[in-house]
């Protein structure tokens, strides 16, 4: 089974919690795992607190870590650091359903993680 459902960003960087979508594109009384995954080469997946100052501090060390200018990519379209930043993250996260729930810890979301907005993103999560 393979579900898509689209994001829309506001930003350049920005961390969004897309755990209800994912949830919602479940099948019912499923038991395994599902993959997330980011159709994107400058957007990612990652499982973390969603957690409203947390998003922010994701967004602050993602800028920090990578400096915006400098990168031999931008000769040819200026968005290195995206590129870069999303590959930090990484582009999906496999996680454990549970009678079609997802079963991730107390704190855990699943998060959306811009890194070229504002943009629309397609987001797919499969089951085997």
């Amino acid at each position: 089974m393979r579900h898509s459902f689209d994001v829309r960003t506001d930003t350049r960087l920005q961390a969004l919690d897309v755990t209800g979508h994912v949830a919602d594109a479940l099948p019912a009384g499923y038991d395994g795992v599902c993959t997330v995954f980011s159709k994107h080469t400058t957007a990612g997946i990652c499982v973390n607190e969603a957690e409203t100052r947390l998003l922010e501090d994701i967004e602050t060390m993602l800028d920090s870590a990578v400096p915006d200018d400098g990168w031999t990519h931008d000769e040819l379209d200026g968005n290195a650091d995206a590129h870069l930043r999303a590959l930090l993250v990484g582009n999906g996260v496999s996680v454990p359903v549970l009678g079609g729930e997802l079963d991730l810890g107390r704190w855990q979301s699943v998060l959306l993680v811009e890194c070229d907005g504002p943009r629309t993103r397609t987001v797919t999560v499969a089951t085997p």
